[in-house]
């Protein structure tokens, strides 16, 4: 399976609310190609800010390596799973209580 779909601008106009549809309930890319410019991408935008997120943790190479080496330790079983709330004990973290309004 392709990682995106491509349709005319002329197609996105007329299904254009089923074509938002598909893209924010199934998390499918469209690429809207076009005959006298840069074809145009629609992406929900919880995918472009997890990609936009994945390209700055790993933009750095030694970051991108620390990342990579945390994986693989965790899929070795050396590292132990932990919670949020054991994560910040052990970094000595105190939580904030949430405020009712």
């Amino acid at each position: 399976m392709q990682p995106y779909e491509v349709t005319s601008p002329t197609d996105a106009r007329k299904d254009f609310f089923t074509l938002l549809e598909k893209v924010a309930q199934n998390h499918q890319v469209y690429i809207i190609n076009r005959r006298d410019g840069e074809n145009v991408a629609l992406i929900a935008e919880s995918d472009l800010r997890s990609l936009v997120e994945s390209v700055y943790l790993l933009r750095s190479p030694k970051n991108a390596n620390r990342l990579f080496d945390a994986i693989e330790e965790s899929k070795t079983g050396k590292i132990k799973p932990q919670t949020v709330a054991e994560l910040q004990q052990e970094l000595g973290i105190e939580q904030e209580e949430k405020k009712e309004a």
